[in-house]
């Protein structure tokens, strides 16, 4: 009995020296790791827990490292296991706490990367990332600032469109002491532009088809960039057929096809076409719409003197107002078209070279002055409306559509008429008689004074040179005054035959109505006049 004791007595005792020796090993171990981990150290770790906000990383320390979860981009990528480089904190915070940052460490790990691998001048990659004053942060894997004024080629614009982007830039600033990195994707695009244009400018020839972007829309064109170099899409070489604006084609950003059409190089001036793209549509345009033919069209546009009408796309016709009626008086195209009417009209006149087309409307219809002259020859007394008054004369409607002019001399053979008004009103109706008829240009001349015989043969005999007359003043003129001897007969006293001092109007002396004595000193038989004097 005496023997199992002492040997159960002597494995306590190896047990309790094995255990004491294990915990001074663990206490000297971790002395030594307390001792070895630095803050401020980058260290490898593991991810061994999570938890709704954080993460915790085995750093080989007494205890776990503690990383907040939104130092991690995308939360949904955390792995358990995972190995991921952190920076060390704090050893001990005020709860006892380890903390460790990704976050940190990913910026110094990027930021020895950077300096050991690029210089001021490089191009590097990175991500937009957030927006701050004054320009945007981007991510090469630290965060480098990229300036508003440095975004594109024309500074500051609406800067948010390239949020979470990726594009090249180039580094421009390096700051060593702040571990600052300024970029500009600004100069990296002049380069590129300016590499682009010399080798366009080696390739680029007239006639060439080439694709270039939409890059500025005006009211007379469009600006296309075709790789660093601008050109000029005229309104007039987007399309054969009518636009009103470069917008109703394109966009800014569309990508197109242009025809090089000019080009100066040495001044940068390139004239491109889109219309040049598809055959001419006035090609055998006479065999389509040969002179004469009946067709139909839409109103494309009204302007004061007619109205466009388009055949097919690019083929457009001019339908002038003086050939919308035979009868009716068209003051303007919209008092019978409107924009979209589809309608019907004849070619009347075809210039191919100048892409021109003539049409007519009214050439649908039987024209009413066909055989007019017979039906009303001249000689014939006919009766009418006065449908207008000009200072040269009385347009008279005889029928629909048909008017004749009585011009100011036709109107009397004894008075001076100075303007048709003194004689007619409009809407009176009168007899008239035909003086003549112009069936191709569509005119009557009409005469009012025809409707009585001349009287000037018997005025002549009545008024001899030397008789005495007596009238009454009609109108006063700088020259003279007109006085009416009987009715309807006028003759003129001129201003040197009137007894007046050299100081004194002739205006001044008299006033209309004023009864006046004169002696005929002219009758002039061709001219219709009498010549009278109060000396």
């Amino acid at each position: 009995m005496s023997r199992k004791k002492k040997k159960i007595s002597v494995v306590d005792d190896i047990d309790q020296n094995s255990s004491s020796v294990f915990a001074k090993e663990l206490e000297q171990f971790s002395a030594q790791m307390v001792t070895t981990l630095q803050e401020g150290e980058i260290i490898r770790g593991k991810i061994v827990g999570l938890t709704e906000k954080e993460v915790l990383v085995d750093i080989g320390y007494k205890s776990e490292g503690m990383l907040l979860i939104d130092e991690f981009e995308d939360p949904s990528q955390i792995v358990l296991g995972a190995e991921l480089d952190v920076l060390l904190e704090t050893k001990e915070d005020e709860n006892g706490m380890v903390i460790v940052s990704k976050r940190k460490a990913d910026r110094t790990l990027g930021w020895e990367r950077i300096i050991n691998n690029y210089k001021e001048g490089d191009t590097i990659e990175g991500k937009v990332s957030r927006k701050v004053k004054g320009g945007l942060m981007v991510d090469i894997g630290l965060d480098a600032f990229l300036p508003a004024s440095q975004v594109s080629l024309r500074g500051a614009q609406n800067i948010d469109q390239y949020m979470g982007n990726t594009y090249k830039f180039m580094i421009v600033k390096v700051n060593k002491p702040r571990k600052n990195i300024v970029l500009s994707r600004r100069e990296l695009l002049i380069k590129e532009r300016e590499e682009s244009r010399e080798r366009l400018l080696k390739e680029i020839e007239k006639g060439q088809v080439r694709t270039g972007t939409v890059k500025n829309i005006a009211d007379f064109g469009v600006f296309i960039d075709l790789g660093g170099v601008d050109g000029l899409l005229h309104i007039t070489d987007m399309s054969w057929g009518r636009i009103s604006h470069p917008s109703e084609m394109v966009a800014i950003g569309d990508s197109i096809d242009v025809k090089i059409l000019d080009m100066d190089k040495e001044s940068m001036k390139i004239s491109l076409g889109l219309k040049q793209n598809t055959s001419c549509p006035w090609t055998g345009i006479e065999d389509k719409y040969p002179v004469g033919a009946k067709l139909k069209g839409k109103v494309v546009n009204i302007v004061p003197y007619g109205a466009f009408v388009e055949l097919e796309k690019g083929v457009e016709g001019l339908i002038h107002i003086s050939e919308f009626s035979w009868t009716r008086r068209i003051s303007h195209p919209s008092e019978m078209l409107a924009i979209g009417d589809i309608i019907e009209a004849v070619v009347l006149n075809l210039d191919v070279d100048n892409q021109k087309i003539a049409l007519g409307i009214k050439q649908t219809e039987a024209d009413p002055w066909q055989g007019i002259s017979a039906k009303y020859p001249a000689g014939t007394k006919v009766k009418g409306r006065v449908r207008n008054l000009t200072d040269y004369g009385a347009f008279i409607e005889l029928e629909e559509g048909i008017d004749g002019l009585v011009h100011v001399s036709d109107m009397s053979w004894t008075k001076k008429v100075n303007n048709p008004s003194e004689l007619l009103k409009k809407g009176q109706k009168v007899e008239v008689v035909v003086l003549s008829v112009d069936e191709i240009n569509h005119k009557i001349s009409l005469g009012l004074k025809q409707l009585s015989d001349d009287p000037w043969s018997e005025i002549v005999t009545r008024y001899p040179l030397g008789t005495p007359v007596e009238g009454h003043v009609t109108k006063i003129t700088t020259f003279g005054i007109f006085v009416e001897i009987e009715k309807e007969l006028e003759g003129l006293v001129h201003v040197t035959e009137i007894n007046l001092e050299p100081t004194i109007k002739v205006e001044d002396s008299f006033k209309v109505g004023d009864k006046v004595n004169a002696r005929v000193i002219k009758v002039d038989n061709d001219q219709r006049k009498i010549g009278l004097s109060m000396k």
